[in-house]
């Protein structure tokens, strides 16, 4: 469902109920765009928080996060007492010849209406703008292995012997499912570690968790078809359906996982089901095994595909984890996927999907057109990795690492911010999800704390519906003890500072 203002020359703004962008940053962009355009110019005084979000059918909450954005980025300042307004001097990266000043007649297209639907579609979901910021050094960092700790002379030493042993066929040719000894070595480690039920032949090789979703886009879903997402849900998952053109419908997480109940009656009939049973993104919830068992049914009587997205199975700290979810007996139409970004480092990009037997040629053929393999020598060093046991003994070092930092964070924050964030143990994973105790604008505060250098996300932005909770994604995989005491430290300050204001 849209919605549409009819404020001055915000008349023509339109708001996406369905769309994966959070609705705060559709706002943003129409008036970040309205801004370069010229429609609104410089001087121009803005409408009142209240009565924007009057106009736009929105919480007057959204609009705050909207201008604090934009105030953020330089586009439009605020005058005490004396109400918003467009910035007199824009950011300078916009002051460019024909891009405020409408664009002469005839000239082509060089923006992003030269692009396909498609393609502007594409270049619209992102969780986060693209950048060559180093964040390495920043504490709190989400989904951030610690990467210092990586075998990297096992890892070469590895390398070293696989160019010896390649050979002029392997460099000529490499199956687009995969190198075969290490789609062998995967298989067996999903068998002993998760209880996934496959053949070698089932399992396709990946450049990660995106490309592997991509297929299933490509593959599953036609414009239009609904499909359930979690509420809240990660967005690097659902931007890939929602840029497809399939209708994303936001299903609650409660203790259990997704509400199979609520997922009913917002649609009753879905193409598809995306789902992280082993561990929630953001909240960190593993669905419990009835409600594996009644999503299953669910899916069965409807003719529904699930995607079981366990890309961090391998970090858990409390007790043995629930079997894949693909494990269980009635699992017919179920698609698994996994990666070694995170259990190893984010720049090995290489991942798989578990794919039904009637399935595997579709997904192996439109692999082939779009990208053909991964790279080859990466395979067979992964593949050495793993069957020599270097892989299993990674992990376990690495469980203890990460469960002593996060010992550690949550010391720290129930010592030093116990007055305004609620924090618990997180059983899986490399990062904790705090909410606020009283209302606070997270993105305003993550933004905030960004440019003071400590790097935080804020939880609102996976929700897709107006109603969300406000908290924050606090990442402790890639800080060492001494450096999680210290961003504490910073932040507790930081976070007096911003709460005064």
């Amino acid at each position: 469902m849209s919605k549409t203002g009819s404020t001055g020359a915000l008349a023509s703004f339109t708001i996406d109920d369905q769309s994966v962008v959070p609705i705060y940053k559709q706002i943003s962009r129409q008036i970040r765009q309205a801004v370069i355009s010229g429609r609104l110019r410089s001087g121009t005084r803005l409408p009142a928080t209240r009565t924007l979000a009057s106009e736009l059918g929105v919480s007057r909450n959204t609009i705050v996060s909207v201008f604090d954005d934009l105030i953020s980025e330089g586009y439009i300042e605020s005058k005490l007492g004396d109400g918003t307004y467009v910035a007199e001097a824009l950011p300078e990266d916009h002051l460019i010849p024909g891009h405020i000043n409408e664009k002469p007649s005839g000239e082509a297209m060089v923006g992003l209406e030269a692009l396909s639907s498609r393609g502007q579609s594409i270049s619209t979901y992102s969780e986060a703008p693209l950048t060559n910021e180093i964040i390495v050094a920043r504490p709190f960092c989400a989904d951030l292995p610690a990467v210092e700790e990586f075998p990297t002379e096992v890892w070469s030493r590895l390398m070293a012997k696989c160019w010896q042993a390649i050979t002029p066929v392997t460099l000529s040719h490499v199956h687009p499912a995969g190198f075969a000894p290490l789609q062998q070595s995967i298989a067996r480690h999903l068998h002993a570690a998760r209880f996934v039920r496959c053949t070698a032949d089932q399992l396709i090789i990946t450049s990660g968790s995106q490309q592997s979703l991509d297929l299933c886009a490509r593959l599953l879903i036609d414009t239009g078809d609904p499909i359930w997402v979690e509420e809240p849900g990660y967005i690097g998952a659902r931007s890939v359906f929602a840029a497809a053109g399939a209708k994303l419908i936001p299903v609650p997480v409660d203790g259990g996982g997704m509400s199979v109940a609520a997922g009913k009656a917002l649609e009753p009939r879905p193409r598809l089901i995306l789902v992280s049973p082993a561990r929630h993104y953001p909240l960190g919830i593993t669905m419990s095994l009835e409600r594996r068992k009644e999503l299953i049914e669910f899916a069965n009587s409807v003719g529904a595909w699930i995607i079981e997205d366990d890309y961090d199975n391998e970090f858990r700290y409390d007790g043995l984890p629930l079997p894949a979810m693909q494990s269980l007996l009635t699992a017919k139409r179920i698609i698994y996927l996994g990666t070694f970004s995170k259990s190893l480092i984010p720049a090995f990009r290489l991942g798989y999907m578990v794919v039904p037997k009637d399935l595997v040629n579709a997904f192996v053929t439109a692999k082939s057109i779009i990208t053909r393999h991964a790279p080859i020598i990466e395979q067979m060093t992964l593949h050495e990795f793993i069957s020599t046991g270097q892989f299993a003994s990674h992990i376990r070092k690495m469980r203890q690492i990460y469960l002593a930092r996060q010992n550690a964070l949550i010391g720290q924050l129930n010592e030093r911010l116990t007055h305004l964030i609620e924090v618990a143990p997180a059983p899986t994973g490399m990062h904790l999800t705090a909410f606020f105790r009283e209302p606070v604008n997270d993105v305003a505060f993550c933004d905030a704390a960004r440019r003071r250098g400590i790097s935080l996300r804020p939880l609102s932005i996976y929700y897709l519906r107006e109603k969300k909770r406000s908290g924050l994604i606090i990442g402790f995989g890639s800080a060492k003890v001494p450096r999680i005491i210290q961003g504490v430290d910073r932040l507790a300050n930081f976070s007096k500072e911003f709460c005064n204001r």
